[in-house]
């Protein structure tokens, strides 16, 4: 757990037309090579994408399980798995690692962002114990409890999905210990409908460009006094 609370922040916000999720980038050194790859954002399959606080390496190896858990329904039943039951899946695993002596449990929570026809937009939280629930908001990692106290206020439902990006870049700025943000420190990925289309989605992530614009606009916020 307290890995979880050192890692940075990552945020989940849920509307009738996509998912978002938000995660600062941990910069430890100015020397460390910044790499192409994300380091907080996943994608499980083409509906279902995931947001990691904590170990990376747990993180990992859970990640892999449940690519391979997506694909082996996908052969079985030629239709996407479902998104709940992916997640249980995984949880199912980590509450393994609970229960016996000689094993540590995996220490990473994880934020599932995903689409499927019989429930539409879903988003999970996800524990080191296994636990896991459905949320329209929620964050994870450093500072997270005012991450949801901000979200509690500021979520509405019925939003766009671009006051879903807003939000999250907005909540994620109040956790980070910097006051300017900047898109080197945040990533930002979201599981929204094809354009045109409502029983197809897609998991798409956000470039420099993109992130800057939504970051411009946080940072022209002054902060409550």
């Amino acid at each position: 757990m307290e890995a979880i609370s050192r890692a940075g922040a990552a945020v989940g916000v849920r509307t009738e037309f996509g998912v978002v999720l938000a995660a600062e980038k941990k910069i430890l050194s100015k020397l460390l090579e910044i790499t192409v790859a994300s380091e907080k954002m996943h994608k499980l399959d083409e509906h279902v994408a995931v947001a990691v606080a904590g170990i990376n390496s747990d993180a990992n190896i859970l990640i892999n399980s449940s690519r391979l858990a997506a694909q082996r329904f996908a052969m079985t039943y030629s239709e996407p798995v479902p998104v709940e039951q992916l997640v249980q899946n995984l949880c199912d695993q980590k509450q393994g690692y609970t229960q016996y002596g000689g094993l540590r449990p995996f220490g990473v929570s994880f934020l599932f962002g995903g689409w499927d026809k019989d429930c539409g937009f879903q988003l999970y939280q996800s524990d080191p114990s296994g636990n896991y629930a459905g949320w329209t908001a929620t964050a994870i990692g450093a500072n997270s409890q005012a991450a949801q106290s901000l979200l509690k206020t500021e979520y509405v439902e019925g939003m766009s999905i671009l006051d879903a990006r807003k939000l999250a870049i907005k909540v994620l700025k109040q956790t980070m210990d910097s006051t300017l943000l900047v898109p080197e420190k945040i990533e930002l990925c979201e599981v929204v409908f094809e354009e045109g289309r409502t029983d197809n989605v897609r998991y798409r992530v956000m470039c420099d460009g993109e992130l800057q614009v939504l970051c411009d606009q946080a940072n022209s916020i002054a902060p409550k006094e």
